[in-house]
């Protein structure tokens, strides 16, 4: 009793709301027996009967008796038997309108209004008291019919699919969330509806076949076309509903003259164009959101395999450490016995050995896994760990200015951070052209996306230059790198979306790479913002 209620009641305003040549009753006959449950059909007839019972019984006497009997059968009879066909064996639209088929949808709302047309001309033919040169043409009375059900099918089913796709929430709170984030609503409201306000006052203002009148109709297609290159099908659904509204608004009073069949001949093609264009838009868009979440994924994976290589390289790197423990441990036991069998041996070139050794373990396994960024952290290795400590004594200067959260960032990013900027050392030095060395790193956060700006600059002064010890520089440096330079800096940055530029500057070149951490849905950091305030921080200090 609530469906055939809510429906009768709901088809009484629509009837109220729709004109003779805009039948937006058939767009909601058509949604409704689209979406609504086989088990509530009998009550949707129920609720239309009741309008047309009561008014064939109320015009019979004028129209006769035959008219009133075949004007009581209303039109859904006609149509459920054909949309329960097409639902069980060519679905336009799947469970809970999740995926359409906007060509489906088309060619269903052409077979259903050449039904209302055949049921509409029916009933007509049928009636009597008319006068004796009434034309009863079907070429007269068909096409009017048609393009009224057709233009009103178009109106209301595609926006009925695309709030019932959108409406389907499991709480108040998400149905708040989705209508506060939809930027076709923001931009539907916010740009669309005043443009199309305002062509409404323009067509208004003049007389109804001035041709500032059709040109302000013909201009109402222009938001249908825009919000369907913006949002695919759905924005072509919003904008089609007000555009088809505005445009019936400036219709003359007259009903069936030929201006108002060719505006609606218009009206229809422009909608369904930009319905079918705009499911091949989203169709696209679905195949790049695609293509970007299986790009996102192999990422992710790449930084997986990064962590655990890391973690492995860590390992092998305490148990280096451990064994250099042994190596001094065993040569102390060794010594004493060797000096309880022969007091006055001279222990000093056994003890020499031993250091060099234990020595080039320890840079060995420094190499493999920083022992300063295992203990205190990406900062430390960076400003206090083995490679400032390398690089000023081979007589480089070097400084290291860090701002940021770097707990916020993943352990993978930070030793790819540590990577990146020895790979980008060893690469400027193995060139003997720099003595000057400087790293900024800015740690940026927003709508989570944790962003990390690289910019290390170069550069070379002769005077300095002369007192660097290379040889005994280089190899320290290459044992811990890849040694394929800025190819390997490309590759490692490309890994956490990132990007890297190269430029001159005086007395040397610059080095900027943008990272992106934390694989989630959101809006990148600017990497033109990142470098302006770079920028700003580096002349404040100079």
């Amino acid at each position: 009793m609530a469906v055939a209620l809510g429906y009768g009641v709901a088809y009484l305003v629509f009837r109220a709301l729709s004109p003779p040549q805009w039948q937006i009753t058939a767009g909601l006959r058509f949604a409704v027996l689209l979406l609504v449950p086989y088990r509530y059909w009998p009550a949707l007839i129920v609720g239309e009967a009741g309008w047309y019972a009561s008014l064939g019984y109320i015009c019979a006497p004028t129209w006769g008796v035959e008219w009133g009997f075949a004007n009581a059968i209303p039109p859904i009879i006609y149509i459920a038997p054909v949309v329960y066909w097409l639902r069980k064996h060519w679905p336009p639209a799947r469970t809970h309108a999740t995926h359409i088929n906007m060509g489906r949808l088309l060619s269903c709302a052409l077979l259903i209004a050449v039904i209302v047309m055949l049921r509409d001309f029916g009933v007509l033919s049928t009636a009597k008291n008319m006068p004796s040169d009434y034309d009863f043409s079907f070429f007269k009375w068909g096409p009017r019919y048609f393009m009224g059900g057709f233009l009103g099918i178009l109106t209301v089913v595609p926006l009925a699919l695309l709030g019932y796709q959108k409406l389907i929430v499991k709480s108040w709170a998400e149905l708040q969330g989705k209508i506060e984030n939809s930027r076709l609503l923001f931009e539907s409201v916010c740009l669309g509806l005043p443009v199309l306000a305002l062509l409404l006052w323009i067509g208004y203002g003049a007389a109804p076949n001035a041709p500032t009148r059709q040109m302000a109709q013909v201009a109402m297609f222009l938001p249908v076309v825009w919000l369907a290159f913006r949002h695919g099908w759905e924005g072509a659904a919003v904008g089609g509903t007000a555009a088809s509204c505005t445009v019936m608004l400036l219709m003359s009073n007259a009903v069936w003259d030929l201006t108002t069949l060719q505006a609606e001949s218009i009206l229809s093609f422009a909608i369904s164009t930009m319905l079918i264009m705009g499911a091949r838009i989203g169709s696209l868009d679905q195949h790049v959101e695609r293509d970007r979440m299986d790009v996102l994924a192999a990422l992710a994976l790449a930084q997986r395999s990064i962590y655990l290589n890391e973690m492995q390289l860590r390992m092998t790197s305490t148990a280096l450490e451990q064994v250099k423990e042994d190596v001094q441990a065993g040569f102390t036991m060794m010594m004493g016995r060797l000096r309880h069998l022969q007091p006055a041996i001279d222990d000093r070139g056994y003890r020499r050995h031993a250091l060099v050794a234990q020595d080039q373990l320890h840079r060995l396994a420094d190499g493999l896994y920083p022992a300063a960024l295992r203990e205190r952290g990406l900062p430390a290795a960076l400003q206090e760990g083995g490679l400032p400590i390398m690089l000023k004594e081979a007589g480089l200067t070097y400084t290291c200015d860090l701002r940021g959260s770097v707990s916020r960032l993943s352990n993978a990013l930070r030793m790819t951070i540590y990577r990146i900027i020895l790979e980008a050392v060893a690469d400027a030095c193995t060139k003997k052209n720099v003595s000057d060395i400087r790293l900024q790193i800015r740690v940026a956060e927003r709508q989570q996306r944790v962003g990390v700006l690289i910019v290390a600059r170069f550069r070379a002064h002769p005077a300095q230059l002369a007192f660097v010890d290379w040889e005994e520089l280089l190899p320290r440096l290459v044992r811990g790198t890849s040694g394929l330079g800025l190819r390997a800096v490309r590759d490692r940055a490309a890994v956490f979306e990132g990007r890297t530029r190269t430029r001159s500057i005086a007395r040397g070149h610059q080095i900027s790479m943008l990272l992106l951490d934390s694989i989630v849905p959101g809006v990148a950091i600017s990497p033109r913002r990142a470098m302006d305030s770079v920028r700003t921080s580096s002349v404040a200090g100079e």
